[in-house]
């Protein structure tokens, strides 16, 4: 899915979007952005209703220039970002990192956040970009579907943030610790976790034929 080029495809950071600690992981390039985006499936997306915060996760879609969620039109996320502020965030958890005392242990990790005002999405766009987020995670799908029923997209809401408000931040590499604890008898390193699908699990009703799709199905 691509969008239409950018004219400031990597604006400098804002106040919001600024990485404050640890600055040398902060990274604000468009590329590294999408880069991130492209690996992930679902995101947080954090709004205000009736005057309390709220941090729910959703599934989401994205292209050059828009992250996108979607949900019920009665969804309190829904109805309480619709052209409001938001902020949303993206985050792999890379590996957890120990050193030699408490106070270095980490974790490696590669996150995104976007802040941005919720933009709805027409009944026509919604169609459109239905299709785009079936077709990021579960691909070739669509055709193979029922066709969208129009009381289903009445009932379904798409909301977009731009991404010209958007911040990266990277943690990568071994525990940084104080030099003099390197000769503590305790191991120290990285452990590094990875998401990876399990073969697929079929419904009671699946009909003689039907393979599960090919990119449910173990790779290699």
């Amino acid at each position: 899915m691509t969008g239409p080029a950018l004219s400031n495809p990597s604006p400098s950071p804002t106040d919001r979007s600024r990485v404050r600690r640890t600055r040398e992981r902060g990274f604000y390039d468009r590329a590294t952005i999408l880069r991130i985006l492209d690996c992930g499936l679902h995101c947080h997306v954090g709004f205000l209703a009736d005057g309390h915060p709220f941090v729910i996760p959703t599934m989401y879609w994205h292209d050059e220039n828009h992250l996108y969620f979607h949900g019920s039109r009665a969804s309190r996320m829904m109805r309480a970002a619709e052209g409001r502020s938001v902020c949303v965030t993206v985050t792999h958890f890379d590996g957890l990192v120990l050193a030699r005392s408490a106070f270095h242990h980490s974790a490696n990790y590669r996150s995104v956040s976007i802040f941005g005002t919720a933009e709805p999405i027409d009944e026509a766009g919604r169609a459109v970009q239905l299709e785009h987020l079936m077709e990021r995670l579960f691909p070739g799908r669509w055709r193979q579907l029922r066709p969208v029923r129009r009381k289903e997209l009445k009932a379904t809401r798409v909301l977009r943030v731009a991404l010209s408000e958007a911040s990266a931040k990277i943690r990568t590499g071994p525990p940084i610790e104080d030099p003099k604890d390197s000769g503590w008898p305790a191991w120290a390193g990285v452990v590094a976790f990875q998401t990876i699908a399990l073969p697929p699990q079929s419904d009671v009703h699946v009909k003689a034929g039907c393979a599960a799709p090919a990119f449910a199905l173990p790779q290699g």
